[in-house]
């Protein structure tokens, strides 16, 4: 059950309208690591958690809370679409200023939402549940979610240092300073669960039942050997489990695949040919 309180989280007010930086903000709310994204995955992530206690309760406080900034940057975006000239653009376009606002606003803020904020990210591309990972296992989640927290703290960073309006800035820097607590959060229940569970996920699965050989082995696939001088390549594994390996040069464990001709009615290329396929066809 979700109650609406009218009041905004924190302020959403510029101090002027722009609809340049209303198309530009789109993308920290409609974009793949935006609040509509981050919102509905750790709903989504809670709704799953079979039973009650502290993990549920924390995705579903987050959740929540997502949800108001989704409210705050819709409001944004409407009042930095104040304004915006949509009678005769045309005349409005003689003016190099406006002209240029409308060469870089996005036309759909008019034309389809009526100035107002669209679920959709910086360049109109629709938002998409593709963008959110529920998987059930905690940890797996928890990961994914200091993730989103990460990209979307960069953008919104990013975002900060494109504009020069206080009111913007401001929001701004209340959306960047939650998102340092929730990469804090989210990287303190992952710590909590790996001393439960080490960090493998999913840790319930035999260990016996993997290819051990190679469960620690870095294998050297590019020129050069500067990967082999990390903490992964050396010593002790992060999972205590085992002892990091270094392959300067791999072999294949496998062999060349040879698979057997498609029946005639696939009208695949004959065999024939393909073993002749280094032959000229006039010489074949």
């Amino acid at each position: 059950m979700f109650y609406h309180v009218k009041e905004l989280q924190y302020h959403a007010k510029p101090d002027r309208p722009d609809p340049l930086f209303a198309k530009q903000l789109q993308e920290v709310l409609g974009g793949q690591f935006g609040e509509i994204s981050v919102a509905l995955q750790y709903l989504f992530q809670g709704w799953s958690v079979r039973g009650n206690g502290k993990y549920k309760d924390l995705l579903m406080d987050t959740g929540a809370e997502e949800l108001a900034h989704i409210e705050m940057l819709a409001t944004m975006i409407a009042r930095l679409l104040d304004g915006a000239p949509v009678g005769d653009l045309e005349t409005a376009a003689k003016d190099p200023i406006i002209g240029a606002i409308l060469g870089g606003m996005n036309p759909q803020h008019a034309i389809v939402s009526g100035l107002g904020a669209m679920p959709a990210d910086s360049v109109g591309n629709r938002w998409t549940a593709d963008y959110i990972i529920a998987s059930g296992n905690l940890l797996a989640d928890f990961r994914a979610n200091l993730n989103a927290e990460s990209q979307g703290r960069l953008q919104a960073v990013r975002l900060y240092e494109a504009t020069n309006d206080r009111g913007v800035k401001d929001m701004l820097s209340w959306l960047i300073a939650r998102d340092t607590m929730h990469q804090n959060q989210w990287y303190a229940a992952i710590c909590e669960l790996e001393a439960k569970e080490n960090i493998v996920v999913p840790s319930t699965f035999p260990r016996q039942k993997e290819k051990r050989e190679v469960s620690y082995v870095l294998f050297n696939y590019s020129q050069g050997d500067q990967s082999a001088k990390g903490r992964w390549a050396n010593g002790p594994s992060m999972d205590g489990e085992g002892t990091f390996k270094y392959v300067q040069n791999p072999q294949p464990y496998g062999e060349k695949p040879k698979l057997m001709p498609a029946p005639k009615y696939i009208h695949d290329t004959l065999p024939a040919v393909l073993r002749n396929d280094d032959i000229p066809p006039n010489l074949a």
